[in-house]
């Protein structure tokens, strides 16, 4: 195999285009395996292929700078830059990451996992490398719809007023998660695509390369006047409108096209846009077939993989398509809705919004690109009119539901929790400060695993809880999930319900919260209180089973509405010896010295029992399992009770002493879930 002589991008320039033909199969073949058993980026990264091996057979990684955006179309950039061997371990605690990563090779300089940023990263560098005398090209490749973030924009204003020497390579594939929400994607294809202009095309070429003698040569020119009235039309205006010079478009899997495409463009003085046209999927069946999302992410390998290419048994993948796993076909009536199967905290909430939705024509939802993994693909086939995909817009996004709301109707914005910090100064001040009743719906809350420290959803309580008149609802289950849903869209001001995407808990209706109450979970002999938040209500519960052998008997409670502590179970929790908070939520500032400080003030008269905090350090902390970082954390049943054990042990040596206020229990790991005692 000709990949395994690739272990550096200088490896490739020698190669044949037969060779790099062969080559690009065998890493199609390579990305499936891999990704189908680890989970991953599939869709985007097969149509990078021949685009990455034009890139780095131009281009002299690192000297010359290689940007990515978004960073999960990067793998055959790291294939070619010496990381084969470890695609076993990828997205694996410890193992490789899923986007470009500074730790991970000189070849990557920034984890891009947000998309449309990556502009700005390379109008900074270029600046840089001027004002050095550096000469160093800076190369930046965005696409799989991160042209439709606002952001990108900014910077090719910035980058085309300024004049810097950046190769921009517009990787076209006409999608991001779904079908790119786009006016310049649609303009991007419109020509090209136009039936009367290409049977046009094809008629007269086909008639010039019949004439005696000439007809070469004149097709060679007729093939240039159509490129350059292409040009013309569209989108060579928009980019040279901004000082940014305009190449294309040109296949993006003819490699010798792209290499040539390159190097004209390395010799451009300004910044140049070369535009390249792909297939997500390509060379894979399955995911040339789905038509949703062109298997953009796959979560696990569920059977053997044979070829890829032409030919051979395909293998089946569990895709991103649909609302993680829920069908996006119509949703005839709120009966059809409440049959969808429930598994996970995206399906609760789908199948509440659709029932809701049924009965309240108010109700719009919105989302940025993610209409699958939110769980709304079913929404958009059952109310197309009230369903809105903004594309990669997340600030557009919360602001443009403020203006429906302030219009009368209910909107439901769904993104994932580590997206909405893009969004807080909208959140804040464009629907917080006019207190418009708009519903945040921030899925895979807290820790998400495999996607690193870009994705964990950890700020989202703290940004909530600090924005006046907020309600913040964090559900136990997936039954809390419809309640609390239900609950929001009858607010007057707005509201957010952040949950994981691990699996849900199904709780019988007597397990199950009401309005904005609290709900005790168990009752205790008085000596600690663990005030458990969403996902770790669990973890309490069973840390109390283990505590009980050791003649330890908590009283748990589940806060629910974080936002609005409930007077009960702060009063009972001022009953207790010492209190416990527990949430998959930043500790500084987050929901557990939210409470604490409700506690106190509900004490006034008398004074609180010291306070134990556990939640997410201030760090940033690698991929890996959920499950294994909150224990490394000490935030799972075994955590939560060697706590529960080591505060109330120091509470019974002091009975006799002042109450402790500066030290807590430590927790054996890098990092711990706490670092002090209120």
């Amino acid at each position: 195999m000709i990949l395994e002589h690739i272990d550096s991008p200088a490896d490739l320039r020698s190669l044949t285009p037969e060779e790099l033909a062969i080559l690009s199969g065998e890493i199609r073949r390579f990305i499936v395996d891999a990704v189908t058993a680890t989970g991953g980026h599939l869709g985007s990264n097969l149509g990078v292929v021949e685009l990455t091996l034009a890139l780095h057979r131009t281009f002299d990684s690192p000297k010359d700078v290689l940007l990515w955006d978004t960073g999960h179309q990067a793998y055959v950039h790291k294939l070619v830059t010496g990381r084969r061997d470890a695609f076993s371990t990828l997205r694996q605690s410890g193992g490789l990451s899923g986007y470009p990563n500074r730790t991970e090779s000189e070849h990557d300089w920034v984890e891009n996992s947000h998309a449309s940023t990556i502009l700005s990263y390379a109008h900074g560098l270029a600046s840089a490398f001027e004002l050095q005398g550096v000469d160093r090209r800076v190369v930046a490749v965005i696409g799989d719809g991160a042209l439709t973030g606002g952001m990108a924009y900014e910077a090719l204003n910035n980058l085309g007023h300024s004049g810097k020497r950046v190769v921009i390579v517009l990787n076209d594939n006409g999608r991001s998660y779904a079908p790119t929400v786009s006016r310049l994607s649609l303009s991007l294809t419109h020509l090209r695509l136009n039936p009367s202009y290409i049977q046009a095309r094809q008629r007269i070429r086909h008639l010039i390369r019949e004439l005696p003698g000439v007809g070469e040569i004149a097709y060679s020119g007729v093939h240039g006047l159509t490129s350059a009235l292409r040009e013309v039309v569209t989108p060579h205006t928009f980019f040279e409108a901004l000082g940014i010079r305009y190449a294309g478009p040109i296949d993006g899997h003819d490699i010798a096209g792209v290499e040539q495409a390159l190097t004209n463009a390395a010799e451009w003085p300004g910044p140049i846009v070369v535009h390249v046209l792909t297939q997500k999927g390509r060379g894979y069946a399955p995911a040339e077939e789905d038509d949703i999302q062109r298997l953009h992410d796959v979560k696990v390998k569920v059977a053997p993989v044979g070829a890829t290419e032409v030919g051979g048994q395909s293998p089946t993948v569990a895709g991103a398509a649909g609302a993680d796993g829920l069908s996006p076909a119509a949703v005839a009536s709120v009966d059809e809705a409440a049959e969808l199967p429930v598994t996970t905290y995206t399906h609760a909430f789908t199948r509440a919004l659709l029932r809701h939705a049924e009965a309240d024509p108010r109700i719009v939802a919105i989302t940025a690109a993610m209409p699958g993994p939110t769980g709304l693909l079913p929404f958009e086939a059952r109310f197309p009119e009230r369903f809105v995909d903004v594309g990669i817009a997340e600030q557009h996004a919360v602001t443009s539901a403020a203006g429906m709301a302030m219009a009368g109707m209910r909107p439901v914005v769904a993104v994932y929790s580590t997206f909405f910090s893009r969004a807080f100064d909208q959140a804040n001040l464009d629907v917080g400060l006019h207190r418009l009743p708009v519903v945040l719906v921030l899925d895979r809350a807290g820790i998400t695993g495999d996607d690193g420290p870009s994705h964990h959803g950890v700020l989202d309580m703290a940004l909530g809880l600090s924005i006046p008149g907020m309600t913040v609802f964090a559900p136990s289950s997936a039954p809390e999930v419809e309640v609390m849903l239900a609950e929001a869209l009858s607010l007057d001001g707005p509201s957010m319900i952040r949950f994981p995407k691990t699996p849900a808990p199904w709780v019988p209706s007597g397990s199950v919260g009401a309005g904005l109450l609290a709900r005790q979970v168990r009752t205790g002999d008085g000596s600690v209180c663990i005030l458990a938040v969403g996902k770790l209500l669990a973890a309490a519960e069973d840390a109390a089973e283990l505590l009980m052998g050791e003649g330890i008997d908590a009283t748990i409670w589940d806060p629910r509405v974080v936002s609005h502590p409930d007077p009960a179970m702060l009063a009972d929790a001022g009953h207790h010896g010492v209190v416990i908070t527990a949430e998959d939520g930043i500790r500084q500032g987050g929901a557990g010295m939210f409470l604490a400080d409700a506690l106190r003030a509900s004490l006034a008269c008398g004074a609180a029992p010291p306070v134990v905090h556990l939640g997410i350090p201030r760090a940033y902390l690698a991929q890996g399992k959920p499950d294994r970082i909150l224990a490394e954390l000490g935030l799972d049943a075994t955590g939560l009770a060697r706590t529960v054990r080591e505060a109330v042990a120091e509470l019974r040596v002091n009975l006799d002493g002042p109450v402790p206020t500066t030290t807590a229990p430590s927790v054996p790991a890098t990092v711990t879930a706490k670092d002090g005692v209120d």
